[in-house]
């Protein structure tokens, strides 16, 4: 069967669909949330110009309202002012009315002052871009109608709810609600893999929102972030200039204590520290106190690794009574879970002197070799091993 003046085929067309929808989520991903909202990296104009111009085609999106959404929803995570939480709205309201709640936040004129600033504003954005949003869009379906016939109406039905049904409604509905975490940022996010190539990268959300500002998303090796791919393809042709990425830990030989040295790259390295820290000693002592365990206290045990790891703001009351319960009645979980909070603690009274703050470290790596927990005793030794990121890569 053949559609259209050209005579397409079913397969032309398929492809001509995921071709365009795959370049608007390009679009959004490396122009709207990695150049824009989070500047991790800037591109060439005729580039920047290019994503502009193709969102307004196909989204019918203003740059500085998308910018302003986004950035509002960091600054207010998992709040009633987050603009499309659904651990506030719910996970259903964010899945299927994830484009009207976004509508309803760009109406908002405070919020674009507030979050927008440095969002394109020439002569195209002011006279055309912004008061004329919703015309491009009709473009494209005079394109798809033209080259397709009546089923290009379907084919600009599929472009047009590709947004916001994969970014509106999965990244921030199940981006905030189910997947897994690889890191305990104090927010919902999680990762929600095999989306990649629908997606751009952006099912990767709870790294992203543990490093806000990196240009590649993608933390684990088989992670996989096809717009840092395209990023690095356009930085190759010279149209591209990463500006910053996640930090990855320097690790040399350990020091007879920690120094300020060793206090910076902490702070650096917080979440990857907290990161492993679950691996390393939660991860190993719960093995082996359930191990250990013995009837209904096995059942607690067995179930009891991912609230010790998880970030305590994020625990409902439910789960902070299990968790309560399980430390009274373990001595060594309870041991390892509070210096679990020490040693978070230290990063987050940044407010104190640098020597008070290296003095709380070096009794915490003091302290938790004293404790007869061996996996705790290794993880205050690999402590003493992270120095600070060389000038080059800060």
């Amino acid at each position: 069967m053949q559609f259209g003046p050209f005579d397409a085929s079913i397969g032309e067309i398929v492809a001509y669909t995921l071709i365009t929808t795959h370049i608007t989520i390009a679009a959004v991903t490396i122009y709207l949330h990695r150049h824009q909202a989070h500047r991790a990296l800037e591109l060439h104009p005729v580039v920047a110009h290019f994503f502009r111009l193709w969102l307004w085609l196909t989204t019918g999106m203003v740059t500085k309202a998308w910018v302003a959404i986004h950035r509002k929803h960091h600054a207010k995570c998992e709040t009633p002012e987050d603009p499309h939480s659904p651990q506030v709205l719910g996970l259903r309201k964010v899945l299927l009315q994830g484009a009207e709640l976004y509508r309803a936040a760009a109406a908002q004129p405070e919020i674009l002052e507030k979050f927008g600033h440095g969002t394109p504003d020439d002569w195209l954005e002011r006279h055309l871009y912004t008061p004329h949003s919703n015309k491009g869009i009709f473009i494209t379906l005079a394109v798809n109608l033209t080259l397709f016939g009546p089923i290009g109406l379907t084919i600009w039905a599929i472009q047009m709810l590709w947004i916001p049904l994969l970014a509106a409604g999965v990244i921030n509905g199940l981006g905030h609600y189910w997947g897994y975490r690889n890191y305990e940022c104090p927010d919902a996010s999680t990762n929600i893999l095999p989306w990649g190539i629908l997606i751009g990268g952006e099912e990767l959300h709870n790294n992203h929102h543990t490093f806000a500002s990196s240009a590649k998303l993608s933390s684990k090796w088989w992670e996989f972030d096809i717009g840092w791919l395209y990023i690095r393809l356009l930085q190759a042709a010279g149209l591209a200039r990463v500006k910053k990425v996640a930090p990855k830990p320097v690790l040399g030989p350990a020091k007879p204590a920690p120094d300020m040295d060793t206090l910076r790259a902490l702070f650096t390295y917080r979440f990857q520290v907290m990161a492993d820290y679950t691996r390393q000693v939660i991860a190993r002592v719960n093995a082996e106190e359930l191990h250990r365990a013995r009837g209904s206290q096995r059942d607690r045990v067995k179930r009891a690794k991912t609230l010790l790891a998880r970030e305590e703001s994020l625990l409902d009351e439910a789960s902070r009574n299990r968790l309560q319960q399980l430390l009274a009645d373990n001595r060594t979980l309870e041991t390892v879970y509070q210096f679990k909070l020490r040693l978070k603690a230290i990063w987050e009274r940044s407010q104190e002197s640098q020597e008070a703050l290296l003095q709380q470290l070096q009794d915490w790596c003091r302290q938790a070799e004293a404790t007869g927990i061996q996996a705790l005793e290794e993880f205050a030794n690999r402590l003493r091993r992270y120095y600070p990121l060389p000038p080059a890569t800060q």
